[in-house]
């Protein structure tokens, strides 16, 4: 059983600090500037060995008339609607506000199981505070520390043992002894991220709006549609180090790389407007340095096309020139909001994938290459050096890594290793995934 526990409350009484104490790690950001948690951000968590998912929600807000918060307020009705239980947090340094009350008669509506939090417990002489919590309506309530962990046995008792009495639906097993794909979408703010999970969901899973930078944690999403099986990852937009303007992006930029560090394939998008730019490559490097699988997507491809000439094979042809040796990268042209081209995503996704884990006979390697080698061999950095490379083999590891055996492996200069790389790539299948090249001596 798969159970769901969502944590809602207005903002900064402590959500995200909750959340990071529960799943064991630091996921979401926490800052003192409230509202840092747009989105909803699962986390698994497990207590005397029952296992279950953790949701941190955006903080609701009485406000009616920002755009941004009235999309906050959508994702917490649709955590809401996805839980089997909702930890209900409220701040006892502050007492009871118009916003605590205004949630309290959501969820009192909700039909869904509520256990009262009340937060920042730091102090024994706070257990005696005078606010009259019961005002919210429900019987009985928690207190907690959540940044020192005080209190925390006590609530997590109780939800296993509301999870052992059985009151839910069955849920639908969806990660249980099965690993499935990573497949990160990554780019600089504002080129369509959100927006291409919500086309594959058929659903306004994530917030999307004009304000670049909305999505500041990263965000996953389990998707299934005829044979493919995955986990989706929204991240934040990496921006230049210099554009940087606040902690909170610092994070979110940090959350991203992590992000591509745990990947399989990355997706890396590109507003097709704005063009290949030098964070773009950025990008593209810091992907091919953590050697994944790297797709590049065209965004907004659409509008583009309108007001300009180029084609699509001129827009391809000046990427590769930039990425190369690494040049048999897929390059798609989609647009997210109009769902054109997403179709080959996951199709190329998995191709990426399988490449990244082929495997090539040391005989077949060496039948190829060899010839090459001799027919090309390096110049040395050296005048009187004669070099000679005997032997080649594929090494048994995760991602593609090639040895080759040399008289002088010293000698061998940087060029010929792109060389080297370029030849792999023209006889064998890596399609979108990076090669790694060592020379040793024989």
């Amino acid at each position: 059983m798969n159970y769901i526990v969502s944590i809602v409350g207005r903002p900064n009484v402590g959500k995200s600090t909750l959340f990071n104490r529960l799943v064991g790690r630091r996921k979401a950001i926490v800052h003192v500037t409230s509202g840092v948690t747009r989105d909803r951000i699962y986390g698994n968590s497990e207590w005397n060995g029952i296992k279950f998912s953790i949701v941190d929600t955006g903080g609701f807000s009485v406000s009616k008339n920002d755009v941004l918060e009235k999309e906050i307020k959508n994702q917490i009705l649709i955590a809401i609607k996805e839980s089997d239980v909702i930890l209900f947090l409220v701040d006892i340094k502050t007492g009871i506000l118009d916003a605590d009350i205004e949630i309290a008669q959501i969820l009192r509506k909700c039909q869904k199981i509520v256990l009262l939090v009340v937060n920042k417990v730091d102090n024994v002489k706070y257990i005696y505070h005078d606010t009259d919590f019961f005002r919210l309506g429900f019987f009985k309530y928690y207190c907690i520390s959540a940044i020192n962990g005080s209190g925390t046995g006590e609530l997590l008792d109780k939800l296993i043992e509301i999870f052992k009495q059985e009151l839910f639906k069955k849920k639908e097993k969806i990660l249980e002894n099965k690993l499935f794909p990573r497949f990160s979408i990554i780019g600089r703010p504002n080129v369509g991220k959100s927006t291409l999970i919500n086309s594959f969901l058929n659903k306004n899973h994530h917030i999307v709006t004009d304000i670049s930078g909305t999505t500041r944690d990263s965000l996953d999403v389990f998707y299934k549609k005829w044979e493919y099986e995955c986990i989706l990852v929204d991240t934040p937009g990496v921006r230049k180090k210099s554009k940087i303007r606040d902690n909170i992006e610092f994070y979110s930029t940090m959350r991203t790389f992590k992000t591509i560090e745990y990947a399989d394939v990355c997706l890396l998008m590109v507003d097709a407007g704005c063009g290949w730019e030098k964070q773009d490559m950025n990008i593209f490097r810091l992907v091919e340095k953590n050697h994944k699988g790297i797709i590049i997507i065209i965004n907004k491809w659409d509008l583009f096309h309108k007001k300009n000439s180029y084609t699509q094979q001129d827009y391809e042809l000046f990427i590769r020139k930039k990425i190369y040796p690494f040049y048999n990268v897929p390059i798609l042209f989609i647009s997210a909001k109009n769902k054109d081209g997403i179709h080959n995503i996951l199709p190329m996704a998995y191709q990426v994938l399988r490449s990244r884990e082929n495997r090539l006979k040391t005989n077949i390697l060496n039948k190829i290459m060899l010839p090459i080698f001799k027919k090309n061999p390096p110049t040395p950095k050296k005048k009187n050096k004669s070099i000679t490379i005997k032997y080649c083999t594929q090494l048994p590891s995760r991602t593609p890594k090639f040895i080759f055996f040399s008289n002088f492996p010293q000698y061998i200069k940087e060029s010929y290793k792109r060389f080297v790389e370029n030849k792999i790539r023209s006889h064998f299948d890596f399609i979108g995934v990076p090669i790694q090249i060592f020379f040793r001596k024989k």
